[in-house]
């Protein structure tokens, strides 16, 4: 039951928000609406990550596309694995991944920093950026000996398309890429 500082969200507010590039987070024990970025500068809770799962997907995020970690990946994930299965924006539910996505995320993390921890000695967001490349290399072949997690290549495919999706898929970077955002349908505000 949502109490007086946390007032209760219905479902059209959310819904308008998504369209907007607006996901619900909880700052400071309220619920607002605002984009991964904003999120990840203002220090939003988060929901379902822990803080090594965290830390490796931001890392992770980052070796695949550079930006990712600023563009709120990790909230952005955190963000959707508590929303219902038809408003997940999340890459993995189009590719025949069972709900709820929470354990796929931990597994393949978990599996990602165990690998960096068996191959370097340390926990993949501790790997340097030539050291992290090395390891996720093989991962889109499936070709990582000592994996223990979630097909690999389908880890690397939702987390690279969810962070090509935050850091390429606005209006904003395609200003700053210098191309035009040609939409189909406009988004409502930019996010």
């Amino acid at each position: 039951m949502p109490s007086a500082s946390r007032p209760a969200s219905d479902r059209r507010t959310v819904l308008a928000g998504g369209a907007a590039g607006l996901l619900l987070f909880t700052l400071g024990g309220c619920d607002k609406l605002m984009t991964a970025r904003e999120a990840r500068e203002q220090g939003a809770d988060f929901r379902n990550l822990t803080a090594q799962e965290t830390r490796t997907l931001e890392a992770f995020g980052e070796v695949l596309v550079p930006g990712a970690t600023e563009a709120g990946i990790a909230h952005f994930v955190d963000a959707n694995l508590v929303r219902p299965h038809a408003d997940c924006l999340l890459t993995i539910r189009y590719l025949d991944v069972p709900p709820p996505y929470g354990a796929f995320y931990a597994a393949g993390l978990k599996a990602l920093d165990d690998l960096a921890r068996a191959s370097a000695g340390k926990g993949f967001a501790d790997l340097d950026g030539a050291g992290a490349a090395d390891l996720v290399r093989p991962m889109l072949a499936g070709q990582m000996s000592g994996w223990n997690g979630p097909p690999a290549p389908l880890l690397y495919l939702a987390v690279r398309s969810d962070a090509a999706d935050l850091v390429y898929g606005t209006p904003d970077a395609f200003e700053r890429l210098g191309l035009p955002y040609v939409a189909h349908i406009e988004p409502p505000t930019t996010w």
